[in-house]
């Protein structure tokens, strides 16, 4: 299959490189030119074990190229990926300025049928916020889908090479048959492809992720409480993780829950449900504890 990648960020990366390894040909696009140039002489601008040598032998065997032509990679692809960055703002919301950006460009460049595909962290409603910007310029048929990613730093290349599941949000038979093909190379293990309603799909990436928090999250409070009782927390978290309905994972007690996606996605969940006056208290919660932790850390150093 030809695909578009658009965003050479450390999703679209490891998303275009690793559907090249799988024998599609991939066009990534970026708007910074030398970051471009150097990726077209083999340099590659992050570090995720295992992606340089696929980078490497993919660009050598022509099934992974760089460009920052956005319209001339769309006409050469069927599939077209959004990667690109949904960072917080001001007020806990994702930015989706990126996305709704090259999403109105789209509908002028498309001409022949595509599937376009969020594959952005994004809030709930945001496929049909770009089908509408596709849409107002658009004289051909297209489909918007929700397709999350699920990796893990350092782990990137093996999640997506061999993943536990996969999510695709579409009501689209054409689509769902396009996606079933594109995937199918990654799940012969039997691994599962999810199908269901792009707002599903949205909020199953929000839901994971927040889920993930809060567990790092408890685990902080029975932290807390052990020292007070005097108790072994590690104890605790073998005693507790050996129960396969919680599981082994997340379970260390820390500094808190932090890095690229934890912080704003469950900040972003915490807003959509305040914009939909919901009030989620769990999530508040997590936020306040894993601030109240943090801070505690930073006075014991």
């Amino acid at each position: 299959m030809n695909i578009a990648v658009v965003g050479t960020g450390y999703v679209g990366l490891v998303t275009g490189t690793c559907f090249a390894e799988m024998g599609n040909h991939v066009i990534c696009v970026d708007i910074d030119k030398a970051k471009v140039e150097k990726m077209r002489n083999g340099e590659i601008p992050i570090y995720e074990p295992h992606l340089d040598k696929l980078f490497e032998k993919n660009i050598k065997q022509n099934r992974l190229s760089f460009t920052t032509e956005l319209d001339d990679a769309i006409k050469k692809s069927s599939i077209i990926f959004l990667a690109l960055p949904t960072p917080p703002g001001e007020d806990g919301s994702a930015d989706l300025s990126y996305v709704l950006g090259v999403a109105n460009k789209l509908g002028s460049i498309i001409n022949d049928y595509k599937i376009i595909i969020n594959k952005s962290t994004v809030p709930v409603g945001t496929a049909e916020k770009v089908r509408d910007a596709v849409a107002k310029n658009a004289k051909v048929e297209f489909d918007v889908i929700s397709n999350p990613e699920f990796l893990r730093e350092g782990f990137a290349v093996d999640d997506f090479m061999k993943p536990d599941r996969v999510v695709i949000g579409t009501r689209s038979d054409k689509a769902k048959k396009v996606m079933s093909d594109l995937y199918a190379p990654f799940v012969r293990q039997g691994n599962p492809i999810y199908f269901m309603d792009e707002r599903s799909a949205e909020m199953t990436k929000y839901a994971a992720n927040a889920f993930l928090a809060t567990k790092i999250t408890f685990m902080n409070e029975i932290a807390n409480l052990c020292e007070k009782v005097g108790a072994n927390v590690d104890a605790i978290r073998i005693g507790i993780g050996s129960d396969d309905r919680i599981g082994k994972r997340f379970l260390f007690a820390g500094i808190g829950y932090g890095g690229s996606c934890f912080p704003k996605d469950v900040q972003a969940l915490e807003k959509t449900a305040k914009d939909y006056k919901y009030d989620f208290k769990i999530l508040e919660a997590v936020m306040d504890v894993n601030d109240r932790q943090k801070k505690c850390a930073c006075r014991k150093s």
